[in-house]
């Protein structure tokens, strides 16, 4: 299945996009997208062990399966004053 995934901050200028698409087999897990960004997109590299992942508007753990008709958002940690 293809997802495309929306990408902020460090991420997306990592990639050099905001949107980005990954193909993964039906079932994959964010666990599994974590390695597919990691082997599809390696400039996200820096970032990928402390990603986190949306589906909708929750925080998905790596074990919560992914499907082509959900929303998908990846951000890294977000630190400021």
């Amino acid at each position: 299945m293809l997802l495309n995934i929306r990408l902020f901050a460090r991420a997306r200028d990592l990639a050099g996009s905001d949107t980005i698409s990954v193909e993964l087999p039906e079932g994959a897990t964010v666990g599994n997208l974590r390695s597919a960004l990691s082997d599809q997109y390696p400039s996200l590299d820096p970032v990928i062990p402390n990603l986190h992942v949306a589906i909708g508007t929750d925080y998905a753990k790596d074990s919560a399966t992914l499907d082509k008709s959900q929303s998908i958002s990846c951000f890294p940690p977000v630190s400021g004053g």
